[in-house]
């Protein structure tokens, strides 16, 4: 027994036990790892590459179907927006087919008058002067103007 005692604290069994320690903790974290790396298998990475090629695939089909339906919606808004405008225009072709309503919509516009009656029309005096300062401009030769609209945005960009 003191012989076993002596070869339990030499050096070459000391570092013997530590190797025997040391692989077996190597071992069990390589069967940790094997644990863990079991979880992903060839099938599961198959079928996550098929899934990613799918969404793939189908991202600019979908994208085009929502532009469609958009566009197509924007379309058949416009489409409703014409119908009321003709149902307007409609309404209003039957309205002219009346001679009083299109007797009104002369004396209103042309300012005509029925015989026997006297017309009359109302000046504004503001709107005399701004007429005499327009027809000024229209006496002037179309250069001239053209001429004033360039100093004028030469003046603006100093």
């Amino acid at each position: 027994m003191a012989v076993k005692d002596r070869d339990r604290f030499s050096t070459g069994t000391r570092l013997r036990l530590l190797g025997e320690q040391t692989a077996a903790r190597v071992y069990r974290s390589q069967t940790r790892r094997q644990a863990r790396r079991s979880r992903l298998t060839g099938r599961a990475a198959l079928l996550a590459l098929v899934l990613c090629s799918l969404v793939v695939a189908l991202a600019y089909p979908i994208r085009q179907y929502v532009s469609q339906r958009a566009e197509i919606a924007e379309l058949e808004q416009r489409r409703d927006e014409a119908r009321e405008r003709v149902e307007q225009l409609r309404d209003l072709k039957a309205r002219w087919q009346d001679d009083a309503y299109a007797e009104q919509q002369i004396r209103q516009r042309l300012h005509y008058v029925m015989p026997g009656e006297t017309g009359y029309v109302v000046i504004d005096p503001d709107a005399a002067k701004q007429s005499r300062t327009t027809q000024g401009a229209a006496d002037r030769p179309w250069y001239a103007g053209v001429w004033d609209g360039v100093d004028k945005a030469d003046a603006a960009d100093r």
